[in-house]
């Protein structure tokens, strides 16, 4: 049954493919055409597929950075559940240490000092990002590392085609046939080094190194030959962002729009501690880490997307 599965998704891939093959041949054209004359524009290396950034936090503060440090917080991920997977939480304290992801090649991983706060999944591929991350709690036997080089290959806005076979089976899990299609939308390709200089050069230094770096990842991908630590080695940058909020610590609650409060602690990208806190005066919320951003008061840090996906196996 299993390898039954598999060849199906495969034949999935192939016929899907092939639906783009009259697609494909004009998007080649189109895209030779554009290295010859060495043109692209800057709008379009600079357009980002999820556009959550700081300004779409809520940065009212009416709870102290250290309220809830004596609490004991119940575990979260051992919550009732409703028909769509969301957790119920009645009021309470409640906690987990979940699987996050990188949603910003070019940046710094999260410090010790990093605040973060509370944003939705917002732009162009939110729909995508929000799927991949909701569906994957059903596919235990997909990586995390394979998730992330997928919402890596989504980020830097590469060609769904150009991606290698195990990656686009693992899209084919974690997608339906709808939002395949719709991963070959807004997208750019490799383009010459020369062009993005061009194109880039009057930017600012921090922006240029994320349209640098998210090229090389697109003919990273395209080529096919490189292993997820040389993508990470690219996409994370060495050492603590520069600080562009210093007012906004380690441990800062958000108010999600829901009414409930909610922090984050990172341990690098990979992984967050989240801490929700629920008021005595809401009767319930509906919690699914899926649909939430982690963002970074400095800028220069990596935005963190979260899943309902516990690091360590749940328990008491």
């Amino acid at each position: 049954m299993k390898n039954q599965k598999v060849i199906t998704l495969l034949s999935l891939i192939i016929l899907f493919q092939g639906t783009l093959h009259a697609q494909g041949i004009f998007d080649s054209a189109k895209e030779k055409v554009t290295n010859a004359i060495g043109k692209v524009s800057y709008k379009k290396l600079s357009k980002d597929p999820v556009s959550t950034n700081f300004e779409d936090t809520n940065t009212t503060v009416d709870l102290d950075d250290n309220f809830g440090d004596e609490i004991t917080f119940s575990a979260l991920c051992l919550q009732p559940r409703d028909t769509d997977n969301n957790y119920k939480l009645a009021p309470g304290y409640y906690e987990f240490e979940g699987m996050s992801f990188c949603l910003k090649a070019g940046t710094h991983g999260p410090s010790e000092g990093d605040g973060y706060l509370f944003a939705p999944v917002l732009g162009k591929k939110e729909a995508i990002v929000i799927a991949i991350l909701k569906n994957y709690e059903a596919h235990p036997e997909i990586a995390q590392q394979e998730v992330q080089l997928l919402l890596w290959a989504i980020i830097a806005k590469t060609k769904f085609s150009k991606l290698s076979t195990p990656l686009k089976l693992t899209a084919s899990k974690l997608l339906n046939a709808e939002q395949l299609l719709s991963l070959n939308k807004g997208i750019i390709g490799f383009v010459p080094e020369s062009a993005v200089q061009k194109a880039i050069s009057h930017a600012p230094p921090a922006i240029q190194t994320v349209i640098e770096i998210e090229n090389k990842m697109r003919g990273m991908f395209e080529s096919g030959l490189s292993t997820y630590e040389e993508f990470e080695a690219l996409a994370i940058l060495g050492g603590a962002a520069p600080v562009t909020n210093s007012e906004i610590k380690r441990g800062r609650w958000s108010l999600h729009p829901d009414g409930y409060y909610i922090r984050y602690f990172p341990s690098g990208y990979s992984k967050t501690r989240v801490q929700i806190y629920v008021p005595e005066t809401i009767e319930s919320v509906i919690y699914n880490g899926s649909d939430d951003i982690a963002v970074p008061a400095n800028t220069g840090s990596q935005r963190l997307a979260q899943c309902n996906i516990p690091v360590k196996i749940c328990d008491n």
